[in-house]
């Protein structure tokens, strides 16, 4: 039996309905331009060079779905049998029609590929203007940055001045990792034995979150970045503050957690500038209680996050690489007093 128009029309209605319904409910986050994982509401260079090569393409390919689907649906209804045991006219060969569809596709290629390869080139160029240098190390699993301009070694959180450009020169202390910050710019792989680059300049303030993005083993997903791009004068502020030693411990149960840190395990791992714990397997804790999260962004930097945390850091993460006997409850807190004084 034949179908009518009428039938394709509302097979055709229900679903394009449906992939509608489909598309908005799976990408309300993306288009959510106050989404921490957005990609397409950039707030840096080479991000808005990324998305205007993102637009062109998604037109291309909405036109060219648009082109197809529709002679698709066109010849279904011209041609479709009318009557039973119709058998349609055969037709052999068509060398304008073939002519076209060799010829367009092949425009449509050239369109792509001229403003693919010009943004690939422009964002692997490191702008002359460059005014941070920053050398990333990934590690199970959490992130080291140093700024040797400027005397800083902190982890997990970078800051950034707005609208002066940034290099990352990105390396690994273990295994492959992927360094991405959505609003920013593309994904970077981290490869051992290979220094790979990335820039970006940022436009605007706030805090924008990052990620690992490349399967790295069992805490992958907790190896999270926090991006602040300051003022300028924020920006001065912090980086004064994080190039000099650490401060003295301001209190008693700060100055007893101090000798704890200092005469324990800790120093085999950590680094606290001015002081004898000079260990470089664990992040740099000169000035740990200025950040805002610890366990690379797992939990909030707080007194009782951070006990919790030396008290068993398998409960918070599970398979990160700090085990140690934990101290007694009342080192743990002199250790935190210590920790926390440290800004």
């Amino acid at each position: 039996m034949s179908l009518r128009p009428a039938s394709y029309l509302r097979a055709l209605a229900v679903a394009a309905t449906a992939a509608f319904l489909f598309a908005t409910l799976g990408c309300q986050e993306l288009a959510d331009p106050t989404a921490p994982m957005t990609t397409v509401f950039p707030s840096a260079d080479l991000n808005e060079m990324i998305v205007r090569l993102y637009i062109l393409i998604f037109w291309m390919a909405a036109a060219v779905f648009i082109g197809v689907e529709g002679i698709l649906l066109y010849a279904i209804i011209r041609y479709r049998r009318r009557r039973e045991n119709e058998v349609p006219s055969q037709v052999h060969g068509n060398t304008r029609l073939e002519i076209a569809w060799t010829l367009i596709p092949a425009v449509v290629l050239l369109i792509v590929a001229v403003p693919t390869i010009s943004t690939i080139f422009a964002s692997d160029a490191v702008p002359p203007t460059a005014t941070q240098h920053i050398r990333v190390i990934g590690h199970q699993w959490w992130w080291e940055f140093r700024y040797p301009d400027l005397n800083i070694v902190t982890a997990n959180e970078i800051h950034l001045p707005v609208g002066q450009t940034a290099v990352f020169d990105l390396e690994t202390a273990d295994v492959i990792h992927s360094f991405w910050i959505p609003k920013m710019g593309g994904k970077m792989d981290v490869m051992p034995a290979r220094e790979n680059r990335m820039w970006f300049t940022p436009k605007e303030t706030g805090e924008f979150l990052g990620q690992c993005v490349e399967f790295c083993g069992f805490q992958h997903a907790n190896m999270r970045i926090r991006l602040y791009v300051d003022s300028q004068d924020e920006f001065n502020r912090w980086s004064r503050q994080e190039a000099a030693n650490a401060t003295d411990p301001a209190t008693t149960a700060a100055r007893r957690g101090a000798q704890a840190f200092q005469n324990g395990p800790c120093v085999a791992c950590h680094t606290v500038r001015g002081t004898n714990a000079r260990g470089i397997i664990g992040p740099d804790l000169t000035h740990v209680g200025s950040r805002r999260t610890l366990a690379s962004g797992v939990i909030d930097n707080t007194a009782e996050n951070m006990a919790a945390w030396i008290k068993d850091t398998q409960a918070i993460k599970p398979g990160n690489k700090m085990v140690l006997a934990a101290p007694n409850d009342q080192d743990i807190s002199d250790i935190v007093a210590y920790l926390q004084g440290l800004r």
